[in-house]
């Protein structure tokens, strides 16, 4: 049995990591937006050069959100009393109703602020603390999503997801619910159910699925090898706290994917879908695979979750079982293995301690 709330609990959050905070299209140059990541209030904007920042929404002086005052491309302004911020830092530059002869240090005082890069679309920031304190080191770059030719189509999906981040990222890693929830001519249905055996293998914070023939009982992949007429192989990695990898190569064409779910508050997380690929880029199969059918796939998976939801008002613990449960496991264990580091100052025990066949119906 292995807990299912979700809970955003000290323990539980899994701070120093990126997160994305919203796609960069919503963040707009001399306009600041509201956001929200692991229930902290965020002010995100772009400077007069265009680069991003990420401030925790709330004035230090009286917790009035930063978000409904002004911005002059360099410093946020606090509606309520006019203190301005430098946006990168969240440093203090200005208390209008200091005196000359005051001695109140300006300087001294900070807004929270996250570091914030942009990556493939969307404006990341990596979440420190729920403070916003300073970092003493850089944290390291902002997830980049792999990609394999200077060529190549890019296309996102996002959904929100009412459930706890730990129920969203196992159903995201869950091998057997296709065949019932997204039974459909297009993929597969439950005439298809067949046993599968994959290798799986250690990688630092996640494990890899090594790279495989892809499912002979799925739709999207029996075209792809239709288009290039190329074996295909299919790579998949998850890594804490939430990161999803995949990628397809067949010959000299590769679609390659991350999926995020992004915990916002106990109960809501957002999942945000990027793919790029080189298949066949002036024909618009793939484009018209993920932005057409993807949806209707996400969709399903929304309808089980609040269902599943209603069960969990009044069991919040789940059975986890066999083979096809053990991705399950592995990562309430990495999790774990991640906080008993923080504490003890040691290296993570890896739940796995080499390659592991893993067996199920599907």
């Amino acid at each position: 049995m292995s807990p299912a709330s979700g809970q955003l609990s000290a323990s539980e959050m899994l701070w120093e990591f990126w997160y994305p905070a919203l796609r960069s299209t919503q963040v707009r140059r001399n306009k600041l937006t509201r956001a929200m990541l692991l229930e902290v209030p965020l002010v995100l904007g772009r400077d007069s050069a265009g680069m991003p920042f990420a401030m925790r929404d709330i004035c230090p002086h009286r917790a009035f959100p930063l978000s409904f005052g002004q911005f002059d491309g360099k410093n946020v302004e606090c509606a309520y009393h006019g203190w301005k911020f430098d946006a990168h830092t969240g440093q203090c530059k200005e208390i209008p109703s200091l005196t000359p002869d005051s001695k109140l240090k300006c300087d001294r005082i900070y807004a929270g602020s996250f570091p914030c890069e942009e990556r493939d679309g969307y404006i990341w920031a990596f979440m420190t603390n729920s403070a916003g304190r300073g970092l003493e080191q850089l944290p390291p770059p902002a997830p980049e999503l792999p990609t394999f030719s200077a060529s190549y189509k890019i296309a996102h999906l996002y959904a929100d997801l009412p459930c706890g981040v730990d129920q969203a990222i196992i159903g995201l890693m869950d091998p057997a619910h296709g065949p019932f929830v997204h039974q459909a001519w297009w993929w597969r249905t439950r005439k298809s159910i067949r046993e599968k055996e994959k290798k799986f293998e250690p990688i630092p914070n996640g494990f890899r699925m090594s790279p495989h023939a892809p499912s002979a009982n799925s739709a999207p992949y029996k075209i792809l090898k239709f288009l290039t007429g190329e074996p295909a192989t299919t790579t998949i990695d998850f890594v804490l706290p939430n990161q999803r990898f995949e990628q397809i190569r067949a010959g000299n064409y590769w679609l390659s994917s991350r999926t995020t779910v992004t915990p916002i508050r106990r109960d809501f997380c957002r999942l945000d879908f990027c793919a790029a690929w080189n298949i066949l880029p002036w024909f618009p199969v793939v484009s018209f695979i993920i932005n057409v059918f993807g949806p209707r796939f996400i969709r399903q998976d929304i309808e089980v979750i609040q269902k599943q939801a209603l069960g969990l008002r009044y069991e919040d613990r789940m059975m986890l079982i066999d083979d096809a449960d053990r991705q399950a496991r592995w990562y309430f264990e990495l999790k774990t293995a991640l906080e008993d580091s923080r504490r003890s100052g040691n290296p993570p025990r890896h739940p796995m301690q080499g390659p592991v066949t893993l067996r199920w119906r599907s």
